[in-house]
């Protein structure tokens, strides 16, 4: 290869800055029903855990407060626990999604489209959810009003609920500058 094409091809891209191309929070906000479904998924899944303990615990003879002091249905609650944690916690961390939310296509995101971090997730989660459930559901159905369709945990968090994926692409200054390397 030429010296000359050697200073047009930059020998390792690296990606200093990411824009979030087209992103729209009015545009890509999330139907409400397929919110609703994306919670009642993870309500399900949560549930179930210990509900199948009980079952179990059942199955083998136990009843009353024997069923409840039981060890299957104390392991079943502690798998319970570390699902939610999972759920609510670790996974919209890394992906922006509950398990719910993989299954209905949607994603939490910043207003400007990037991804939350560990504290607005732990804001959203564990502070603005149980906000929106004291409120008796109000601040769930806000997101109905809402143009960007926000709910009261959005807003608490600076979070948006979109349907959609994310495109990334590389900014013009960061193209420019590995040119000139």
């Amino acid at each position: 290869m030429s010296a000359r094409a050697e200073n047009l091809i930059p020998a390792t891209i690296t990606m200093d800055e990411n824009v979030i191309s087209g992103f729209d929070a009015e545009k890509l906000k999330a139907p409400f029903l397929l919110r609703c479904g994306a919670l009642l998924i993870d309500y399900i899944i949560v549930i179930a855990i210990p509900v199948a303990s009980l079952l179990l615990g059942r199955s083998v003879g136990n009843d009353g407060a024997k069923l409840l002091n039981s060890e299957i249905n104390s392991v079943g609650w502690l798998i319970m626990i570390l699902l939610a944690l999972t759920n609510f916690l670790i996974f919209p961390m890394f992906s922006g999604q509950t398990i719910g939310k993989m299954f209905t296509g949607l994603r939490v995101a910043k207003l400007d489209g990037g991804s939350p971090g560990f504290a607005l997730i732990i804001l959203r989660h564990f502070i603005g959810y149980p906000i929106t459930i004291l409120t008796g559901g109000i601040g769930y159905i806000v997101s109905i009003f809402n143009k960007k369709g926000r709910a009261l945990h959005d807003v608490l968090s600076g979070t948006v609920l979109v349907y959609g994926s994310k495109k990334i692409t590389r900014s013009s200054e960061s193209v420019n500058a590995d040119r000139k390397k």
